[in-house]
This record gives structure tokens, sequence and C-alpha cells, in this order.
């Protein structure tokens, strides 16, 4: 019998979410193939490879999930499913050479993002607030993270209420629950804002992404924070807050 799995990266991410669906099994996009369908007409800042799929899951369904991509011809990556499963799977895609991440519930990098909180209220892709916050959560942000963050500001107005808003309210909530997150965050959006000069954006587009990154920085700083969090404020950047990600078996291909 031959395989489902589609050769275009993109092909196979929406087989899959539909595939999904159809069994009954909510899961989302992260990371390249989730900034790509967001893109719209930004999509010359999209110009790279995507090499993966990244997906996020429920808590609690890490199980089903595995069964699902096993019955789509996906090969488990079976010891470390079996030491990591509760929170992260990993499959591949053995012939095109590509490989499949899940997080259950979590997205565990620099920090920890509950991704599967909104699983059920979005489409395609997690809520584009927790997009964003996948990328501004890194502490070595690179050019392609850059250029990803400034594709969600510049295709997606601030806002609540759509899928197709970025709630800097979700932001604001998730930074006041934990300082280290904020802190990468601030930095970040810092970071952005000015890296809008050189970045190859005509001047309306800059100025539309530097309005954007303020409502959110606003957001965030009328967010009230508990007592924790400004004891932790006040240790500032002493202490590190954030933790050094490690690469999952990303040899094999």
């Amino acid at each position: 019998m031959s395989t489902p799995i589609r050769a275009d990266v993109m092909d196979e991410a929406v087989r899959l979410l539909a595939a999904a669906t159809a069994a009954g099994i909510t899961v989302r996009l992260i990371g390249g193939t989730a900034i790509r369908l967001h893109a719209g007409t930004r999509v010359e800042l999209f110009a790279r490879e995507i090499r993966d799929i990244d997906l996020v899951a429920g808590r609690g369904h890490g199980r089903r999930v595995a069964e699902f991509l096993e019955s789509q011809a996906y090969a488990p990556n079976r010891t470390f499913n079996a030491m990591h499963g509760a929170r992260r799977l990993l499959f591949y895609d053995e012939p095109n050479g590509r490989q499949v991440d899940v997080f259950i519930h979590t997205f565990e990098m620099c920090h920890v993002l509950p991704l599967g909180e909104y699983l059920e209220h979005t489409t395609h892709t997690v809520a584009l607030a927790d997009l964003l916050l996948t990328k501004l959560q890194i502490v070595a942000l690179n050019e392609k993270d850059r250029h990803d963050s400034y594709v969600l500001l510049l295709e997606h107005e601030v806002g609540a209420g759509s899928e197709e808003l970025i709630d800097a309210g979700r932001i604001a909530d998730l930074c006041a629950r934990d300082w280290g997150l904020y802190r990468t965050t601030q930095i970040n959006l810092e970071r952005l804002l000015s890296g809008l000069s050189a970045s190859g954006l005509s001047e309306a587009d800059q100025r539309l992404a530097a309005g954007r990154i303020g409502e959110i920085v606003t957001a965030i700083d009328a967010t009230p924070k508990s007592v924790r969090w400004r004891a932790r404020a006040r240790v500032g950047d002493r202490v590190r807050w954030y933790e050094e990600p490690d690469e999952v078996d990303r040899g094999r291909y």
C-alpha cells in the first residue's frame, strides 16, 4: 500500500491536519508551516526552506496522536517517545527525509508556553499570539525568527475576538505569569523595533510593525503583576531567567 504522505511539506501539513480532524484528533501547527500559512502577501519575507512539521496536541492526547501518526505512515522514535511521550513525541517521514515534532500541551524551549490551552478555538495553527510568542521566547533570536515575527505583525492586526488577530491580552497574561518570559519577550520586542530600519521593509511597513509592537508592549505593561513576579523582577538579570533548549535528534536528516 502506498504511503499517504505528500512530498510537498505544506501540502502534507494541511493533509495531516485534515486527516487528524477526520479522526477526531485536535492538533495544530507551529513552526515554519504555521508561519507560512499566515504569511499572506508578505510571503517574500518568508523566503526559506521548511524542513519539518511541528504540531501541538492537547494534554493527555499523546497516545492517540502517536497511534494516528503511525497510521499515516510516520515512523516513531520509540526510545525518545517512551522517555518523553507525556510531553513530546518525535516521528519521521522517511521517504522525504522530514521530521514531525509533537508538543503535548506545553512548548518547552527557552521558556514554557501552554500552547494547548486554546487549540479548539483555531483552525490550522495555534492562536496567533501563541505563535508569535514561540518566536519572542527565543533568547538567541536570529534573522529567521525576526523575519517570522515581522510576517505575523504585518499580516495581522492586534486585537481580540478572532483567530485572525494577535491577542495582545494573551501575550500580556502569559508574561504576567512568568517574569522570565516577560524579560525575554521585552528584549525581543525591543530588538524587533530597533531592527526595523535595517529590515528592508518599506517605511509604511516599518511604521505598521512599530505600531503593532507598541500595542503589545502597552498591553504587557498595563497587566497587573503578582507579588512573586515583582520579587523576581527585583532580582533581574543577575540570575539567569531562561533555559538553554536542547535540539532533539535533528541530525537524522
